[in-house]
């Protein structure tokens, strides 16, 4: 992992080589000697705390220049002249630019980038940050909509690593938490239900321009070499399509680097009070093939979390140990011409020992199960990027096949105690005469998901008060959830489901600036969607009843979006915004039984404001409201079998009020925060429903808040400290919809603490996380059948401390 300093001012908006890095816009270099302090590292990272400590506003071209080795630099001195020298020490020469920026050139200018997909493209020296999700790079600035830029070497900071690492860092985003790899994730209170069924979910979730799954829940892919992440809140409909209701998150992987060798590893072990210990080891390397065309980029990890859930019915501590292995591959082509080929591969696999939920009421972070409740889930990714510029025209063809697959167990052991004849045993547990009362039984589930999609698209960044992009697409998603049911060792086959859906879309979106300071943006998608869903393994009774089990159909959808953004002062930015988004029907399982339901629809109206950016100046702020009309909401809830099902709950609204600050006292300190208030509710339930007293949606805090501390400073020419402290508070939710889902879930308090000293090429980090070791209670629900019998939570991993050790060169 890559945990060097970044400064607070400064991001790369190009992943290749040559690499541009911005600074924020600051007056012309003054004569006056300043106080200079700079480690010895690479000039990037020089550049970039000379940046906070002078105020400058820098761009370095050439990535193999920006990678250069520089000495430490102390003393009085004028900025100008610490940038020269920062300069002649790489190699090069700094100079002065128009309207007071600087750049920093190697012997010889280097030649113009080429447009690589998944990138931002060079700008002049103290433009914002560039937004790339939004597929043709608007700056943060001019962006009228809600994001947040997270830097990857950050996420990776203490050996978080997944999609928590990301929670921790936004109180908009939240999760299920029913186990790595399983796990649903929601932004903005745009949430439908707890399972992982036949429903498309609600976040698309991109690795670069290639999407990673269509219904599955989040892969959780461990984030080594990465260079940053993007959220973007929803709906996306207009350039994401389906499945983007709530928003986009997108993973910017570090691609391959041309010419360069090299490479980096990081080490650490863990210990976890009150259960076992943990270690983890990632490594990434970086060779050219083919001098400066053709380039190969591998990651490779692996970690073992120690398990902290103890079964006193079977005599086990520690049960849910979870083991993650890893990888990808990238290799990328530069054939001449601007052209820029990357073809890699991703895989990944979880294993977890036993679910990680406890018994409310029973000893502290415990449970009484008589069967083991492992997990299994297997991703793997091939894709295939080209990419290619014509001055301000740029073309991106993204290709992308994966698979995965997610192998479930549940305890279904009826309740001793529980009356054979009774009622609502029957209806609890379908298979009762096969399964005596206390006998070990189990419910299995087997969702394998195969996925194709591709898109191509041609853009023109925001230049001369015009930008736009127009593309199409196709995707096809399979997706099949078989399951069984009985004593554990021999479970019988329930009623499954295949869904297939093809969908062919066209898009399109401009920006044009009406006058100085206003900019008006309007867009429009086209998307044909052939559905086709069928029963496996039906039961007899059924088949034989003629029951519907296979339908098919086509949708065609139209989604509008419109927005206006005013620029009032040059870092204040006021905006509004008009979405839709949707999710096409499908086939689901009921009472052993097959029907289908219907496309939901989803309407945004979204107003803010922004000012300022994280790393340009001392403060930045942003606050937006929000007012979603949900229609057809597609759902998953507990049949009359006690088993899980999908089906169109009623229409709901959801009210989001969000802000989110920064402010930098002082050099190398940085404070930030931000809440989310959500008023969501079912407000006009289906008949099954209405009698259930629906209010909340689920899985979606009314109130949440985090806040974060990140200090760094020199302790010596060759050594800095750094020091990263995370807070996030998640109020109280619902687990779902109908009577049997309204646990009550969240109201807790998760912290973390990461220190790290040495220097940019070796470290040795100390983290921390939920300091307090709070029990906590992320998620109501472990297993669906002992739904009103036992008292679900899932806590909190129990306090946990790290030491890691990371390398570079």
């Amino acid at each position: 992992m890559d945990s060097r300093r970044q400064g607070p001012v400064i991001r790369p908006v190009l992943l290749c080589a040559p690499l541009a890095a911005l600074i924020t816009s600051a007056p012309a270099m003054a004569a006056p000697a300043l106080p200079i302090a700079l480690p010895a590292g690479r000039l990037g990272d020089a550049v970039a705390l000379l940046a906070t400590q002078a105020g400058l506003s820098v761009s370095v071209p050439d990535a193999r220049l920006w990678a250069r080795r520089v000495p430490a630099l102390r003393g009085h001195m004028p900025a100008r002249d610490a940038l020269a020298r920062l300069a002649r020490s790489a190699g090069g020469s700094a100079e002065p630019l128009a309207g007071g920026g600087w750049r920093i050139v190697g012997q010889g200018r280097p030649k113009p980038a080429p447009l690589v997909a998944s990138a931002a493209p060079a700008i002049a020296a103290g433009d914002d940050i560039v937004v790339t999700a939004t597929k043709r790079e608007v700056r943060l600035g001019e962006y009228p909509g809600t994001v947040v830029v997270l830097d990857g070497r950050d996420l990776a900071f203490g050996g978080e690593g997944g999609t928590d690492a990301i929670l921790a860092r936004l109180a908009s985003l939240s999760s299920t938490h029913l186990g790595a790899g399983r796990n649903k994730l929601f932004i903005r209170g745009i949430a439908d239900s707890s399972f992982t069924g036949p429903t498309q979910a609600t976040v698309g979730q991109y690795f670069g321009d290639v999407r990673l799954s269509y219904n599955a829940p989040d892969p959780d892919l461990k984030l080594y070499d990465i260079a940053s992440i993007e959220v973007l809140e929803g709906p996306n409909g207009t350039l994401y399509g389906a499945g983007s209701l709530g928003g986009i998150i997108r993973v910017i992987r570090n691609p391959p680097r041309l010419g360069v060798i090299e490479g980096g590893a990081s080490v650490g072990a863990s210990v976890t009070q009150h259960g076992d210990p943990g270690a983890d080891v990632g490594a990434m390397l970086n060779l050219p093939v083919a001098g400066d065309a053709v380039a190969l980029r591998v990651v490779g990890y692996g970690l073992s979390e120690g398990g902290y859930i103890d079964n006193p019915a079977l005599g086990r501590n520690d049960v849910n140990r979870t083991r993650t292995w890893g990888g990808r591959a990238t290799v990328r082509m530069a054939p001449g011409d601007g052209w820029v080929i990357d073809l890699g591969g991703t895989v990944q696999r979880i294993d977890g020992d036993d679910s990680q939920y406890a018994d409310r009421d029973g000893p502290r972070l415990s449970r009484s199960s008589l069967i083991d409740q492992g997990f299994t889930g297997r991703y793997a990714l091939g894709d295939l990027v080209i990419a290619k510029a014509w001055d301000d025209v740029r073309f991106v063809s993204s290709t992308g096949i994966a698979h995965q697959r997610i192998d479930e167990r549940f305890d279904a052991t009826i309740p001793a105690g529980l009356p054979a004849n009774d009622a609502s045993a029957n209806r609890q547990w379908p298979l009762l005469t096969m399964a005596p009362v206390g006998m070990p039984s189990v419910f299995t589930q087997k969702n394998d998901t195969h996925f194709f999609s591709t898109e191509s698209r041609l853009s023109r960044p925001m230049r001369d008060g015009f930008g736009w992009v127009v593309g199409a697409s196709y995707l096809h998603n399979r997706a099949r959830l078989a399951r069984s049911l009985g004593p554990d060792g021999m479970p019988l086959p329930l009623t499954g489901v295949t869904n297939r859906i093809d969908e062919y879309t066209g898009y399109g979106e401009a920006s044009i600036s009406l006058m100085r300071g206003l900019t008006f943006t309007a867009g429009g998608r086209l998307t044909y969607s052939r559905l086709l869903g069928e029963g496996q393994s039906v039961a007899p009774d059924f088949a034989d009843a003629n029951v519907r089990l296979r339908a098919r159909r086509g949708e065609t959808n139209v989604m509008p979006s419109l927005a206006l953004a005013a620029t009032m002062l040059p870092d204040l930015i006021l905006f509004t915004r008009y979405q839709e988004g949707f999710r096409p029907g499908g086939l689901a399982i009921e009472d052993q039984g097959v029907r289908r339901f219907r496309k939901d629809h989803i309407a945004t109206w979204e107003t803010g404001l922004r000012y300022g950016a994280p790393g340009r100046g001392p403060f930045h702020v942003a606050a937006t409201f929000s007012y979603a009309r949900w229609n057809d909401i597609q759902a998953d809830f507990i049949d009359s079998a006690g088993l899980p099902t999908t089906a169109n709950i009623g229409d709901g609204r959801i009210y989001s009020l969000a802000a989110n600050a920064g402010w930098r006292p002082l050099p190398g300190l940085g404070i930030d925060g931000a809440f989310v208030l959500n008023d969501s509710k079912v407000s006009d339930p289906v008949p099954l429903l209405a009698a259930a007293r629906l209010s909340q949606l689920p899985n979606v805090a009314q109130f949440s808040a985090r806040g974060g501390i990140d200090y760094r400073a020199l302790i010596t020419d060759d050594l800095d400290l750094r020091l990263m402290a995370n807070l996030r508070y998640v109020g109280r939710s619902r687990l779902g919809v109908g009577p049997v889902l309204g646990e009550a879930q969240g109201d807790y308090l998760d912290t973390s603490l990461s220190i790290r000293i040495g220097r940019p090429e070796l470290g040795v980090t100390l983290a921390a996380t939920n300091l307090a070791d709070a029990v906590g209670n992320r998620f109501a629900l472990g297993t669906p059948f002992l739904m009103n019998r036992v008292d679900q939570i899932t806590p909190l991993r129990p306090r946990t401390l790290r030491l890691g050790l990371d390398a570079r060169f």
